[in-house]
């Protein structure tokens, strides 16, 4: 139905999804993430964050993820979480778990509907990829909260680490049977990331020093790729071995690192209904079109979010965007994406859902259906 609304009135469309980066403060240090080394740090308000809360883009069903840089940062990070709790019950706390008792005192005393830490590997694979020696924090923080609410592993597969840390983490979720959501690393402009994704192999870093914060102000940002002759190259039949089949036992994650061998080729092309769905506003208050391109549409100490949101020059920008990008391999974008089309095709078939959405393709040949490409995966 918000679909539905969004695309009858564009003028008045609302949001599933809000990312509130509340600071770029973060007491980590990683690679595929610069946030960190921002300068100089920014923190929303809350009273900044309360006005915003009241917009009509916002409704009792959006989704709120409160996240960073380190949410738990914010200097007033409990109280923001107290109006959360007394105000928009359902509200996401995002965290890298390397202030284990801040962040399990927060979670008891203003519990989120759903808590997502980072993960990205085992112990050693973490001092390199994260600069901080944090896995023991994010154990115990699984082991103290994982009964008392939900809880997500968000796991990001880079250059800095590979499959079998990925294997490992897999086997951590399902020892405390929690969820576990598999991401791609991307070039997301606000984390200033310096190795191009897509084009550096999985993998080909892992193990490297630790960054400092030095290393990151004094040296230019380098494309560092890896030939196509690589044997972790994004071929289909590498890519694909490569993926643990434990990873299988959680819902969308195998699907969606397929899809993106398809996209990774070339060959998976489809619209971006995202952007009129979902939002995410930096803690400087700008607000971009969408998590990945540095284009931004407002910004919330300039205008309010509803004019920034469903004003006319966004609703041109988003007829241009909706229509022509397929730039990125997004979680935050991407899974909706997915499952807008496969499941409108599930029920109506592929020239039905073509005709409602538009041309579309879910690899190079553009004859298979989702179910076709998955079928011979997923046995």
């Amino acid at each position: 139905m918000r679909f539905l609304n969004n695309q009858v009135r564009p003028g008045n469309k609302k949001l599933s999804t809000l990312m509130i980066y509340a600071t770029d403060l973060c007491d980590s240090a990683c690679k595929h993430c610069l946030i960190w080394a921002k300068r100089p740090v920014n923190f929303l308000p809350k009273e900044k964050i309360a006005e915003v809360m009241h917009s009509s883009c916002i409704t009792k069903s959006t989704s709120i993820g409160l996240e960073g840089g380190e949410f738990l940062l914010h200097p007033h990070a409990m109280d923001i979480l107290q109006w959360f709790e007394e105000h928009h019950s359902r509200f996401d706390l995002l965290s890298n778990c390397l202030q284990p008792d801040q962040l399990i005192e927060a979670v008891k005393r203003h519990p989120p509907r759903h808590l997502y830490i980072s993960l990205d590997g085992n112990a050693e694979t973490y001092l390199h990829m994260r600069g901080k020696a944090g896995y023991d924090s994010v154990i115990r923080v699984i082991e103290e909260l994982h009964k008392t609410l939900p809880v997500s592993v968000m796991f990001t597969l880079s250059p800095y680490n590979d499959f079998e840390d990925l294997e490992h983490v897999a086997g951590v979720c399902k020892k405390y049977e929690i969820d576990l959501r598999v991401g791609i690393y991307n070039d997301i402009a606000f984390f200033d990331t310096m190795d191009k994704a897509h084009a550096t192999a999985i993998g080909a870093q892992k193990g490297t020093a630790p960054l400092v914060f030095k290393d990151v102000k004094n040296r230019d940002k380098q494309v560092q790729t890896i030939p196509d002759s690589s044997p972790l190259d994004l071929s289909q039949a590498d890519f694909i071995q490569q993926i643990p089949d434990l990873v299988k036992e959680f819902a969308e994650n195998y699907d969606f690192m397929v899809l993106y061998n398809e996209w990774k080729k070339g060959g998976l092309k489809m619209k971006c209904y995202s952007i009129l769905d979902s939002l995410v506003i930096l803690p400087n208050g700008d607000v971009p079109i969408c998590q990945n391109l540095d284009l931004k549409i407002g910004n919330i100490f300039q205008s309010s979010l509803d004019e920034i949101f469903n004003g006319p020059a966004t609703r041109e920008l988003h007829k241009e965007y909706v229509h022509n990008c397929n730039q990125c391999w997004l979680n935050f974008h991407r899974k909706y994406d997915v499952i807008l089309y496969r499941t409108f095709e599930k029920y109506f078939g592929r020239a039905v859902t073509k005709k409602v959405f538009g041309y579309y393709q879910w690899e190079e040949t553009a004859t298979k259906t989702y179910a076709e490409i998955m079928t011979p995966v997923n046995k």
